[in-house]
């Protein structure tokens, strides 16, 4: 397929890295299917215009009527799909309801997983196609007080290379992008998610969570080697277009070297400086 007729579904558009990633392959050629949750925000990618259409990956009829209407308005052809909405939910793991751990699951790793496996026939009947994961950081090491978003990108990370097997040879190929600290609206709705679903009066890691509210909540804070949004562009469309996408990108310095430190440190040693960087959830 030629660039123009290369269509591409990308979830999670409503704002950040999903949003950056519409404008980005619009510009270059692609033809975009930007989608998100709320119908307010299907409506504003439209105005600004994008074809956009409302997928909620925590239901599956959702997803099926999605990829059913890209295909019906491409002629039955799908060329790529960026898997990137999903959420952060903050707590300690002996906080986290088995609902509250579901919920994560759901959205990052089993509604990807049911739109990732409604598209692959379509990409195998092709010959070619490109599924690309949008990871983090925290699908390479854990950080405290992350766990079930740590979960939920470990698990996307070991679909996706068990997945990256099995399409051998068919022309499919999968990514991982993996961010580290990007300018988005990720911590607005962390903290949203903490305060509907950690009881923190009640719980040994009190003080914790309260200097992780405030760096949560704190205006205009930023990690150190904060990027913005569009960063992931450049790995997106090199996943998309070259001839030999590679399996992983690292986007962002900590991701560099918290990858280099998973190798290179023995465990207590690695567990140290995690320990370190999270700052106990502070970071």
């Amino acid at each position: 397929m030629t660039a123009p007729s290369r269509p591409v579904l990308i979830t999670g558009c409503s704002s950040g890295i999903g949003l950056a990633a519409a404008h980005g392959l619009a510009r270059r050629g692609f033809r975009v299917f930007a989608t998100a949750r709320r119908g307010a925000d299907v409506e504003r990618l439209a105005a600004e215009g994008l074809e956009a259409l409302r997928l909620d990956l925590d239901d599956d009829a959702s997803v099926a009527a999605a990829v059913d209407t890209v295909l019906e308005r491409t002629g039955g052809r799908l060329y790529g799909l960026f898997n990137n909405a999903a959420y952060g939910q903050p707590g300690a793991v002996e906080d986290l309801r088995r609902d509250v751990l579901r919920a994560q699951l759901e959205t990052n790793l089993l509604g990807t997983h049911e739109l990732t496996r409604r598209v692959i026939p379509v990409m195998r009947r092709q010959g070619e196609g490109r599924i690309v994961h949008n990871s983090s950081v925290l699908g390479l090491v854990a950080f405290a007080y992350r766990g079930a978003y740590v979960c939920s990108k470990f698990a996307l990370e070991g679909l996706a290379d068990t997945l990256r097997l099995e399409l051998h040879g068919t022309g499919v190929h999968v990514s991982l992008i993996e961010p580290g600290p990007i300018l988005t609206r990720f911590r607005d709705n962390a903290h949203r998610a903490y305060l509907a679903n950690i009881d923190a009066a009640n719980s040994v890691h009190r003080d914790r969570y309260r200097a992780m509210a405030t760096r949560l909540t704190k205006e205009g804070a930023t990690q150190p080697f904060t990027l913005p949004p569009e960063a992931v562009v450049k790995p997106l469309v090199h996943a998309l277009e070259s001839r030999r996408p590679k399996a992983r990108y690292y986007v962002t310095f900590p991701t560099y070297l918290f990858a280099l430190l998973r190798r290179a440190l023995p465990a207590g040693v690695l567990d140290a400086a995690l320990r370190a960087a999270s700052g106990g959830g502070r970071r």
